[in-house]
């Protein structure tokens, strides 16, 4: 536990009335009725939908020994209604199948989305993108691969998948933090932890080796 901060409550403190599954289809949509304690003493009874996702990969695939980033661009339903456009830059992702390692859905979608094995993996960390609403958990990493021939299309066409493939420069990348050309919380997250740990990463994973 944090010696900074920990939470006032726990997962004791709060009782689940009535979870009502109001759609099942690709993902889920519950209704949830719970009660919690307050901060003032006493409780507090809400009704919230709950938009219900399994837990998810995201991997930055870092080439360290030529400098690149390969990210992925692809539509996506999410921002149907962004005003430059719904084809977002974003990393490799994918979602825990049952029986599957994070480790490995992590090799296993920057194959399929992006043609790339990886060499080594760095975790950067676990978050919620969207607690407000959705439970989904999303673990974050670095992984280290040799970007010769990387590029063109790639993706899975059964899942309708649609993904070109992008080299850029790590400071290309950087920059485009600043002028929203990234600007999905997973890609944001991970390059500008590669901007604060390059040279750390660069000397553990050996970048001759690369």
């Amino acid at each position: 536990m944090s010696k900074h901060w920990s939470p006032a409550f726990s997962i004791a403190d709060f009782e689940v009335e009535e979870d009502t599954v109001i759609c099942d289809s690709f993902y889920q949509m519950r209704e949830i009725k719970l009660r919690h304690k307050r901060f003032e003493g006493g409780g507090i009874e809400i009704t919230r939908d709950l938009f219900w996702r399994p837990n998810a990969v995201c991997v930055l695939l870092y080439d360290p020994k030529r400098e690149v980033v390969v990210l992925i661009e692809q539509f996506r339903i999410g921002t149907i209604d962004h005003p430059r456009s719904p084809w977002l830059l974003e990393l490799v992702a994918g979602l825990v199948e049952p029986g599957e390692t994070i480790e490995e859905v992590a090799r296993r979608e920057s194959i399929e989305e992006a043609g790339a094995e990886i060499l080594q993996l760095e975790h950067i960390s676990r978050f919620t993108p969207s607690p407000g609403g959705a439970r989904e958990y999303i673990d974050l990493y670095c992984g280290c691969v040799n970007s010769d021939g990387l590029g063109g299309v790639h993706g899975l066409e059964g899942e309708g998948e649609d993904i070109k493939v992008h080299l850029f420069p790590v400071d290309v990348a950087v920059a485009m933090l600043k002028t929203g050309d990234v600007d999905n919380a997973a890609a944001i997250i991970a390059i500008q932890w590669l901007q604060l740990n390059k040279a750390v990463i660069k000397e553990k994973w050996s970048v001759d080796a690369v």
